[in-house]
């Protein structure tokens, strides 16, 4: 299969790219390398995958029209599996247009492009931030989500309205997937575990925003990545899924097991909540389980275990 991977140069985009090679797919991969975050990071997340005959670099944007067209009209592309945006709920509440032009813009031009193409598959990587600070847990599919506490998570909530809009139109396959606090290695470094760990391994301070007690439902970077596979061969009429680990754990439990993983004490200091931050997420997942077959398999003990083993061989590149 010829599989269009946007954002594929990120975390998440450079797991699957890793996997869709293993599995012997063309993959084609658009990113603009922007200065969200260090570009080396970027560079070495591909650094494998370039390697690959069966993978294709296109530097662009997605709200680019030509760069765009050049993935569509030079490689025969069967599937999108759509990762670009602007990432991160507090950097939202600074640059709202920018995150409404890059993942909501971005995104209808590259159904755009699909339509014109005649491509109408496609995986959406949604967010658990669509769920805002809705007070019924665990989070499922047909919860009320019109309610979102940050323009990053309304941009994802727009994206998925326009994606039904093209399955609607169209008859476009789009399962739009709802990811939870993922992590592992590559994790971006502004990031919560990949600044405690890092602060950890420095002796620098934390700062914790609240009191400590937010949980999160923490997903390692392997069972999304599992998820996106199973995902691919079940993709079929529009759907919205939960990919999580359906556990959650505090932040103060999660410092507490990132210093027994390391071995060192953190120290922390307290600041009040930010706007945007939510208090809770966690993932009903039986849809998925049915849908795809997904089976978490990460606990957070071995997930931070492999994040930590991944830190300490690279922390040069992760903290310059």
């Amino acid at each position: 299969m010829n599989i269009l991977v946007t954002g594929g140069a990120g975390f998440i985009g450079s797991h699957i790219i890793d996997r869709l090679i293993v599995l012997g797919h063309q993959v084609v991969c658009i990113d603009n390398f922007d200065n969200y975050y260090d570009v080396r990071i970027k560079r070495a997340n591909i650094e494998n995958a370039l390697r690959s005959e069966n993978f294709h670099l296109v530097e662009g944007d997605i709200r680019d029209i030509g760069a765009l067209g050049k993935c569509f009209s030079y490689f025969s592309i069967e599937t999108v599996v759509h990762l670009a945006a602007r990432a991160g709920v507090r950097p939202s509440l600074l640059q709202p247009e920018l995150y409404y032009d890059v993942n909501v813009i971005g995104t209808l031009r590259l159904l755009e492009a699909m339509r014109k193409n005649k491509v109408s598959k496609m995986l959406f990587a949604s967010s658990s931030s669509v769920y805002g600070n809705q007070q019924k847990i665990p989070f499922t599919e047909t919860d009320s989500v019109d309610n979102p506490i940050s323009p990053y998570a309304a941009s994802k909530k727009a994206c998925e309205l326009l994606c039904h809009t093209y399955h609607h139109l169209y008859g476009f396959n789009i399962f739009c997937l709802r990811l939870f606090t993922v992590y592992g290695p590559r994790q971006r470094p502004e990031m919560a575990i990949h600044q405690f760990v890092k602060k950890i391994f420095n002796g620098d301070q934390i700062i914790l925003y609240g009191d400590g007690s937010s949980k999160r439902d923490y997903t390692f970077i392997n069972d999304i990545v599992d998820g996106l596979i199973s995902s691919l061969s079940t993709l079929q009429g529009y759907e919205i899924i939960n990919l999580g680990e359906s556990r959650t754990i505090s932040l103060m439990d999660l410092i507490s097991i990132i210093e027994k993983t390391t071995e060192r004490k953190a120290h922390i200091r307290f600041e009040p909540m930010q706007p945007g931050d939510v208090l809770i997420t966690y993932a009903d997942i039986k849809k998925a389980c049915k849908i795809i077959g997904y089976k978490p398999s990460y606990p957070i003990e071995k997930g931070l275990q492999e994040f930590v083993e991944w830190y300490s061989r690279n922390n040069r590149i992760c903290d310059e």
